[in-house]
């Protein structure tokens, strides 16, 4: 059996096809999803968190893993979309769809998985880090592999990379999940 013979949860490929209706091109990949899935299958108890809906691929992935005591939230700026995503998930009273800027996320806080995959990530490094609780795991896709230290992107030291892999707060690694794209996978220390 391959990656891409392997079981697709029915949610995720429900918000797949809301991402096709709605012209949504940047969804999780199954690669990142099933380590998405692995990361809320760790924490069954816990409060689990997205910055970054989008159709709800990713939300999709999270929820195949979560816990029956568990709380996922996930927030998107785009109302069509939040709402489309919503929509996927309105028979489960453990997921909240937010709409607006990702901060309305902190009232949420901490979490024990974060996957930002939207806003935070690049604007307030350090404000997504706080956010998490104590082992705490974070999830950050969409990144260029590179085989120097420090990072590159595009020749140049890749400085938000390098701000999550060396944070003091922090014990992270960089994981490969496709021949083009890595993910940074990191635990708050206790």
């Amino acid at each position: 059996m391959t990656m891409a013979e392997r079981a697709v949860p029915s949610r995720v490929v429900a918000a797949e096809r809301v991402a096709s209706e709605t012209g949504f091109k940047k969804s999780c990949l199954p690669e990142v999803g099933r380590l998405l899935r692995l990361t809320a299958a760790a924490k069954p108890n816990g409060v689990i968190a997205e910055s970054g809906t989008g159709s709800g691929v990713g939300t999709a992935w999270l929820h195949s893993g979560l816990g029956a005591d568990a709380r996922l939230v996930t927030l998107e700026r785009n109302e069509e979309l939040a709402r489309r995503a919503a929509g996927v998930f309105a028979d489960d009273t453990r997921v909240s769809v937010l709409t607006g800027d990702w901060r309305l996320l902190e009232q949420h806080a901490p979490f024990d998985v974060f996957f930002c995959d939207g806003g935070g990530k690049r604007d307030d490094p350090r404000r997504v880090v706080e956010m998490l609780a104590p082992g705490g795991l974070l999830v950050l896709d969409d990144f260029t592999p590179s085989s120097h230290w420090p990072p590159r992107f595009e020749g140049d030291v890749d400085e938000l990379r390098l701000f999550y892999l060396t944070h003091p707060a922090l014990d992270a690694t960089e994981v490969l999940t496709t021949p083009v794209s890595s993910a940074v996978v990191a635990a708050r220390r206790v």
